[in-house]
């Protein structure tokens, strides 16, 4: 972490889920605990990922089970206009650039620049109750 202050590189990566994280918090006026809203937000990525072509289903769908199994939620019912307004005064953003982190696959960590509007509403889609 210390050798990557700004968070453009590998620290980055630590970010895994927290951009619709951070916006859920946001949008519960930071009521919801961190872990929650970073587990829809990790449900997210991996939909992202997969619907982007860059993770398979069985990857994507291991971060249901396995966040499930330990009691974190994996749904939200805010809308995807307000997560998509708080997403884009994330830190990882630049601009009207959203910027997100997905997977590969499992350890395989990328940045995912600007996708397609279609492919995010998709995968909100896939987290939204």
């Amino acid at each position: 972490v210390s050798s990557d202050l700004k968070e453009a590189g590998l620290r980055e990566i630590l970010n895994y889920g927290h951009t619709l994280g951070h916006a859920i918090e946001k949008n519960e006026r930071y009521k919801w605990r961190h872990g929650a809203a970073v587990s829809i937000g990790m449900v997210f990525a991996a939909e992202l990922g997969r619907l982007a072509g860059r993770l398979d289903d069985a990857t994507a769908d291991r971060h249901r089970t396995v966040l499930e199994s330990v009691g974190l939620p994996l749904t939200y019912r805010g809308t995807s206009a307000q997560a998509a307004e708080n997403m884009k005064i994330d830190k990882k953003s630049r601009g009207d650039l959203l910027r997100f982190i997905v997977l590969d696959g499992v350890g395989k960590p990328t940045v995912l620049e600007g996708p397609d509007p279609a492919v995010l509403l998709a995968a909100y889609g896939e987290v939204s109750a």
